[in-house]
């Protein structure tokens, strides 16, 4: 089996297609898995770090400005689009996979188109509510569209083609054990652990206000335990922020700030409570470990769609959901701090979003990658 498998730009493009990669070493060991993204993108990290071959193709995404400036951008997303499909034309000649799997964000478009236009069976995967514009450029020539909310499905058009799988979870993510994690970060069963991050980029306001909060933990000294995570646009000035609003990380070692969070499954195990964005990908994630969480949806996606990801893990009591427009660093730190302490509503949030993980999600994308490749060019 060889599979190709793009996407990137954010962490949630770049995760689940390692979730999908190893889950089919798991099913079948010879499977030979290469990847496909930008050189600017997260996985240009995460992937050479598992193992996986990388390859780099240039491409940008699409400007929604009708300024002067917007319009030359999309020019020139346009004219890199046409030579990228080419250059994706010469690896998949080298590669020569049984399918190629598009897992989101601009940088699988060419790849995927390539694909289709190569005749070699295409599967997409939209772990958002609404899909993104490349997943709706390239479903109409998918052998298959994978879905994780039915609004999606609804939104695409329905058909046997769309199929509701859920998000592939890693397998250290169902492997993570919270005893052990807690052991490993010598934490006792009174501390209590908060893990924060705002995606695989970061986000400038966010990280603004993170700054402030880890600012007021220092100054009150909390009794928490807090790692928070940057992400590389922020690595260099987010600390000299936060010590310049009277931060002391040396005098607090409880707090610790880094770029990335590589052991994340096991940080994640041992959190108690969660702040961080709502890309479906880690909703999917924080469900299956089942751990609370504190929302902060992005405002600046297409159609809002971090916010209905949010609201649904909220209806069912399985986070608390605060808007980017009223998250300031002392409502963060309140917000924060109100959480924890209470420890059975904790409980009952982490059980809550357990009951909307998705526990057989990787089978059903290993089973729909196998019809789309056993299938392909068949009526």
């Amino acid at each position: 089996m060889r599979l190709y498998i793009t996407g990137g730009g954010t962490g949630g493009h770049v995760t689940p297609g390692l979730a999908i990669a190893r889950y089919f070493e798991q099913k079948h060991p010879e499977t030979v898995v290469r990847f496909a993204g930008s050189a600017r993108g997260i996985e240009n990290k995460l992937v050479p770090r598992e193992g996986y071959q990388l390859d780099a193709i240039e491409i940008i995404g699409l400007s929604r400005s009708l300024s002067p400036k917007g319009l030359a951008h999309n020019v020139k997303a346009a004219k890199l689009a046409v030579s990228a499909v080419g250059k994706a034309k010469k690896l998949l000649r080298q590669a020569k996979p049984d399918c190629v799997i598009g897992c989101g964000g601009y940088a699988s478009f060419a790849v995927v188109r390539a694909a289709q236009q190569m005749g070699i069976p295409t599967v997409l995967l939209e772990v958002n509510a609404l899909p993104g514009k490349v997943t709706k450029m390239l479903s109409k020539k998918a052998d298959r569209v994978l879905v994780c909310f039915e609004q999606a499905r609804d939104i695409l058009g329905g058909g046997d083609k769309v199929v509701l799988t859920g998000a592939p979870v890693r397998g250290e993510i169902l492997a993570a054990d919270r005893a052990k994690a807690r052991a490993r970060f010598g934490l006792s069963d009174d501390d209590q652990l908060v893990v924060s991050f705002w995606g695989s980029m970061g986000a400038k306001y966010m990280n603004e206000h993170m700054a402030g909060t880890l600012a007021l933990e220092c100054k009150n000294g909390v009794p928490y335990h807090h790692v928070h995570a940057t992400g590389a646009a922020a690595r260099e000035w987010l600390p000299r922020m936060a010590r310049e609003q009277g931060a002391d990380f040396a005098q607090h070692p409880n707090i610790e700030v880094t770029e990335y969070i590589y052991d994340m499954a096991d940080r994640l195990a041992a959190a108690d409570l969660v702040v961080c964005r709502a890309g479906a990908a880690t909703l999917g994630e924080l469900c299956m470990l089942g751990r609370a969480a504190l929302l902060v949806p992005s405002p600046f996606v297409a159609e809002n769609h971090q916010e209905k990801n949010a609201r649904a893990l909220e209806a069912a009591g399985g986070c608390r959901v605060l808007l980017e427009k009223d998250a300031s660093p002392q409502r963060l730190y309140d917000e924060i701090g109100a959480m924890l302490s209470d420890r059975d509503a904790l409980r009952r949030m982490g059980q809550a979003a357990t009951g909307l993980a998705a526990h057989d999600a990787s089978e059903k994308i290993y089973q729909q990658i196998l019809w789309a490749i056993e299938h392909h060019g068949k009526k």
